[in-house]
Formats: C-alpha cells, structure tokens, sequence
C-alpha cells in the first residue's frame, strides 16, 4: 500500500490547482499526496464545468499519484479505480439506513441497487449526481508522471444553488448527518488497495467490477450527439475509455467523452 501525506487547506480556489502548483515548484511529492479543502472557490468540473460545494457540508479533495507504470493508453483506469473507490464507500454509507427517508420531492431509492458509475467516473444514485470527479495527467515519455484526481462528493448539503440539473446529497437521501472524515477515510483506502491491484496487473478485474456497476448498462436509453437524440445501448468501454453505443439497428459508434450525452 502507498504511504499517504496530506494536507488540509481551509480555503482554496481548486485543489487541483493547488497540486499543480506544488508540483510547478519543484516540491517533491512521493506515494500518494492528498489535499483536502473545507471551501473550494473555483471547483472544476469536466471541460470547465463548475462544482458547486457549500463550505464545511461536502468532500473537495484532490488526491496525485504516480503511475510510472502505465502506459498513456491505459490512463482510464485510474478514473475507473476512483469511481469504484467512492461507490464503495457510499454503499458503507448508506446500507446501514433501511428504509432511505425521502426528503423534500427526493424520490425513495433502494441503496444499493441504484448506486451506479455514470461514464466516466460520475457516481449517481437514481438519476440525481452525487459525485464528479476531473483527472488530469501528465505524460513523461512512454508513461503517465504524475495524476492528479480531484473529487467532489456531496455530503451533507441540503440546498443546491447553480443551474446543475440533478444534484443530491447523502443527507437529502438519508435525512441525516454524515461524517465526511468516514466517508472519506473509505474512498482513500479503496482508492489504494485498487491501486495496488493495478501495479500487479489485476486491471481487467478492476474493469469488470467497473462494468457491473456502469449507469444504464443494461437496455436502450435516449442519448445525444451532434446529430441530435438517438436509442442505444452501452456495448462496452474500451481500456482506452471509448464509449461503444450499439444502436437499434444493430451499428456501433465509438464516443470520446463529451462526444455524447445521456439524455436524463
């Protein structure tokens, strides 16, 4: 397992950011380095998107690793171990609660069955977000230096102010308070143990565990392209992170992220 340092920061534009710059400045940073921030002013999402986080309610963390080992072809697997690693976590947060308390006009949800990883690496419950996560890697050669992987997990936020169109939290699901230090103890030890896992060439059990868990992985559900709204299903993902939609009539395209939208 990797040695973790961290660093807890009351107040910080991006956490992400706050990595970059370290790593600008030469700092020397081994293992597994993790930032955590109480208030994050310019959060990011995917392709510029903002994260809204309400101070001291939610998890804003960055976590930079150094994955020597990879190849840049098979950098998506790091998204796959992060999403796994907070879908595990949820499942320790939210099993114990039977039945889930509906709070305002959030739906019941059973728990386990509906936790699910939306491709890439968004973790929903339902069809409402609870976690997005933007991953950033730099290339040395043959192989990734440096991944820095930055999450955000809404915990205990009851109020949701931006545009964002499906946003929920643990307590609007539960009806309580969680410890985000439990929470995110979980994800940082799953994260570990599943990155062992790759150093020791177990990705491709990592890649069906990520499969089974997949948002919509089963049956045709309405996506978006340049064309317009279409019917498919999800055929696979590839090592690469490729989207492969099978269509009605039996054809397959292949996606990059942010080629295609699901249609909610």
């Amino acid at each position: 397992m990797q040695n973790v340092s961290r660093i807890n920061l009351p107040r910080v534009d991006s956490t992400n950011n706050f990595i970059r710059d370290m790593l600008s400045f030469g700092d020397e940073l081994s293992g597994l380095t993790l930032v955590v921030a109480e208030a994050q002013t310019a959060g990011r999402g995917q392709v510029g998107n903002h994260w809204e986080s309400e101070p001291g309610k939610n998890l804003t963390f960055s976590l930079l690793c150094h994955p020597d080992f990879l190849p840049p072809s098979q950098q998506f697997i790091l998204s796959q171990c992060i999403a796994l690693a907070v879908l595990k976590a949820l499942q320790k947060a939210i099993v114990p609660i039977v039945p889930i308390v509906p709070i305002d006009t959030i739906a019941p949800i059973a728990p386990i069955e509906t936790i699910k990883i939306k491709w890439p690496n968004d973790i929903y419950i339902g069809d409402r977000k609870i976690c997005g996560t933007l991953i950033e890697c730099d290339l040395q050669g043959k192989h990734i230096s440096n991944c820095i992987i930055g999450t955000g997990l809404n915990v205990n936020q009851t109020e949701f102010l931006s545009d964002a169109p499906n946003p929920v939290s643990l307590k609007q699901l539960t009806g309580r308070d969680h410890d985000r230090e439990t929470i995110l103890g979980d994800i940082i030890a799953n994260f570990n143990m599943l990155y062992e896992q790759i150093h020791d060439g177990q990705a491709d059990s990592i890649r069906q565990e990520y499969m089974q868990h997949l948002y919509r992985r089963h049956g045709f559900h309405t996506f978006a392209d340049v064309r317009g709204e279409f019917l498919a299903e999800i055929a696979d993902i590839e090592p690469t992170g490729h989207l492969l939609l099978r269509f009605e009539n039996g054809n397959i395209c292949r996606y990059e992220f942010k080629e295609v939208k699901f249609i909610i």
